[in-house]
């Protein structure tokens, strides 16, 4: 099984304090553009891989979607995404990503959000969910950018320059969140990208994520994603 943070009391106490965690989408930074990427959500089937509070799975509903599958591993995760409201179109399910069983053809469109640089077999992952999808349906997810994961230590150093470590050594990176020992996967950009279209994805977009400046003019802290890209977003589209 995937290592589950969330689980842990001191991390889920950090995290649940993030802008993102108390205000939903509206409280991150990167929304208005992955948003944008996203298809028409009126009747259509929605698989929300990494789901977390629930969110995205409230907002596809409210956008008029058919049906949603909300997929977490943290059972604190999903009892807080229960805790926010019943909708019978919304069902979430407790299982694992890196062997999750999705029926094929069953969905439209298939999201992430920051949850897929967690997943060793990424590959794999993908290829199910690649059948998962209908024909021309679409994939919209944000990860951590690599150049985010790469760095030799967190912060800034004498120039603000963001030394990197070993970005050509992919795996297991293990850094600090909230409490120590958080285990991410470590790919290089063109190593995602080719397994999305291994795994039958035709890239339609994809953006290294830097705030705007109006975005840093009503949040200055944001000014320093300006160095590196933090995320990036990616759609594809099932051939």
């Amino acid at each position: 099984m995937s290592q589950n943070i969330y689980d842990r009391d001191e991390f889920f106490a950090g995290y649940a304090q993030l802008r993102r965690s108390q205000e939903g989408l509206a409280g991150a930074p990167e929304w208005p553009s992955l948003r944008a990427l996203l298809p028409p959500l009126r009747r259509a089937r929605v698989l929300d891989l990494g789901c977390g509070f629930g969110w995205f799975s409230r907002y596809a509903r409210e956008e008029g979607a058919r049906h949603v599958l909300g997929i977490e591993l943290s059972e604190k995760m999903l009892e807080r995404a229960r805790s926010m409201g019943t909708d019978p179109a919304i069902e979430y399910r407790r299982a694992d990503l890196e062997d999750v069983a999705l029926p094929e053809g069953a969905f439209d469109l298939a999201f992430s959000s920051l949850a897929l640089h967690y997943v060793v077999d990424l590959g794999g992952l993908l290829a199910r969910v690649s059948r998962a999808l209908a024909p021309g349906g679409s994939l919209v997810v944000s990860m951590e950018h690599p150049i985010f994961m790469a760095p030799s230590r967190p912060g800034w150093v004498a120039g603000n320059v963001w030394p990197l470590d070993g970005y050509c050594r992919e795996g297991e990176r293990v850094t600090d969140w909230f409490t120590k020992g958080v285990v991410k996967q470590h790919r290089m950009l063109g190593t995602t990208l080719n397994l999305m279209m291994r795994a039958g994805f035709r890239l339609a977009h994809l953006e290294e994520w830097a705030p705007t400046a109006a975005q840093i003019a009503a949040e200055p802290v944001l000014g320093k994603e300006l160095e590196r890209p933090m995320f990036m977003l990616i759609s594809a589209r099932k051939d």
